[in-house]
């Protein structure tokens, strides 16, 4: 191995020693190796740690009105969560029962449903077409019923469907709980941020940032005030129309249609859906008039809800909802527009006046 020195810097050229050149490469790929499988074990980590920001961004706006009116930033976190925690138990208190009370009552039909089905005439021909088939088919029923391995592999399934359902609680517990920190110590954490950029970048970093998390924060108040109306919308149309479970519908609206772009069009094919089973008139009627409401939103509230929170033109809204949702799911199709906006906003303010200077 040959030692060249010079300008105050050392070169190694391992040119007679290939073995350990390989033994550092393949270590180094493997130290990549270990850390790329720690970052990806911790991806959840990193979701959870993303929501949490985002929410807090999201929930700044209310507190600096609040602090605007004298309150301090202390009691007004207090308050702003306290109001949070009504809304969530009053949601779980709507869905839970109503839940409860639609499997129970499906339990109950249950048997008057298969002894209607044994009247109709597509059961009386397959017992014409099938003949002595149909108590056999039945009987395996039963038996795959009565056999406890079958048992055991539906109660695994219902202990899984048990574990996920845990862990989706103890993440927005965990959501919860981050973002309250992040909340409390949000002025803190931009203090720190500035410090970090050199001392002649700072005032244009620190208007940089104030801008993108205002706008984040808007925009997410936003995307919260447009799905209240849809909500709105949705339970005085059931109630109208005499559709089953309007207040159960209109929370379900609101936690649709909080996602941008797909979330009005995914809730008009669930609404109807389940308003057809109660009456075809009543569902096309709804099918029509949420179409109409759609175009309400997309028009008139949007604009002048999101005009003073976020500015992107349409065609990057859509392919930015499209490459986050993509990307990263849910999380990526709510951080899509807000993410565009800041990098637009940064093109506007950094690249663009240096290019300007340039002669």
């Amino acid at each position: 191995m040959t030692v060249a020195e010079g300008a105050g810097r050392t070169y190694w050229t391992n040119i007679n020693r290939p073995f350990v050149v390989g033994f550092f490469l393949t270590l180094g790929g493997l130290a990549a190796f270990a850390l790329g499988m720690a970052i990806t074990d911790l991806i959840t980590i990193w979701i959870y740690i993303a929501f949490a920001l985002f929410a807090a961004l999201g929930l700044n706006p209310v507190v600096q009105r609040l602090a605007r009116a004298g309150v301090s930033r202390t009691w007004g976190i207090v308050i702003v969560y306290l109001a949070f925690a009504i809304v969530m138990v009053a949601v779980l208190w709507l869905i839970i029962p109503t839940v409860v009370e639609q499997v129970a009552q499906f339990i109950r039909d249950l048997p008057a449903t298969i002894a209607g089905f044994q009247q109709t005439e597509f059961y009386a021909w397959a017992n014409d077409q099938l003949g002595d088939q149909v108590p056999a088919l039945l009987s395996e029923i039963q038996a795959f019923i009565t056999n406890p391995a079958n048992i055991a592999a539906i109660g695994g399934g219902v202990v899984q469907v048990g574990v996920g359902i845990a862990t989706t609680i103890s993440g927005l517990i965990i959501v919860i709980v981050l973002s309250l920190y992040f909340l409390a110590t949000l002025p803190e954490m931009k203090r720190a941020l500035y410090r970090m950029l050199p001392a002649r970048n700072r005032t244009l970093g620190e208007e940089l940032t104030e801008e993108i998390t205002g706008s984040v924060g808007g925009y997410l108040s936003g995307m919260v005030v447009l799905a209240f109306f849809n909500s709105l919308f949705v339970f005085l149309m059931f109630t109208i129309l005499q559709l089953p479970f309007p207040l159960l519908m209109a929370v379900i609206a609101f936690c649709i249609t909080i996602i941008p772009l797909v979330g009005t069009v995914l809730f008009w094919v669930i609404g109807s859906l389940f308003a057809l089973f109660a009456s075809p008139l009543g569902a096309l009627t709804f099918a029509a008039a949420y179409l109409v409401y759609m175009q309400v939103e997309a028009y008139v509230l949007t604009p002048r809800v999101m005009n003073k929170a976020i500015s992107v033109p349409g065609s990057l809204v859509v392919i930015g909802a499209l490459v986050g949702g993509t990307l990263m799911g849910l999380l990526g199709a709510l951080v899509a527009i807000p993410v565009t906006a800041s990098i637009l906003l940064i093109i506007k303010k950094v690249f663009i006046p240096k290019q300007d200077a340039k002669v």
